[in-house]
């Protein structure tokens, strides 16, 4: 892990999520935050990513790290898909792109042979004092959540 000097530090913010609670960055108890961005509910890379960090979620928690999926889909949207899934953790509902901005994962991309705006699958581990201390971008889902966990294993 870097230097404290040489860590970024995230600006506070808050936004709405499953189970009528409201997600504010600073002030959290954990030793870290793992936030990941996705494209879009029920669609196959986006369950299978979220499923991964379903069945990993007791290996973060024993880390002391809580998760957070993040996607522009309504909360009702996002009720229903974690609700499907018996999902753990709470989604947080970004659809005026706000978040998605502030962490720049909003991109230009290729489906089905158009060209469209979309969330970039990214994830973010934030510290306690909220830092950035480690991103991945351009996501694969397949070996993805072992490689947060592993890394968020090893955090001071």
């Amino acid at each position: 892990m870097a230097d404290s000097q040489s860590l970024v530090s995230i600006p506070d913010f808050s936004a709405a999520m499953t189970s009528g609670k409201t997600f504010q960055l600073l002030g959290r108890p954990a030793k870290a935050t793992v936030l990941f961005f996705y494209p879009k509910d029920n669609t196959p890379g986006c369950t299978t990513e979220n499923i991964a960090f379903r069945d990993a979620y007791a290996q973060f928690v024993a880390a002391g790290v809580e998760i957070y999926g993040i996607s522009r889909d309504s909360l009702r949207s996002h009720e229903s898909f974690k609700a499907k899934l018996e999902l753990p953790f709470e989604l947080i509902s970004d659809p005026d792109e706000a978040v998605c901005l502030l962490f720049n994962v909003m991109k230009m991309k290729q489906m089905y042979g158009k060209t469209v705006r979309g969330v970039e699958r990214s994830t973010f581990v934030i510290d306690a004092q909220g830092r950035l201390v480690k991103e991945w971008r351009g996501v694969k889902v397949a070996t993805h959540v072992q490689e947060v966990l592993e890394f968020v294993a090893h955090l001071n």
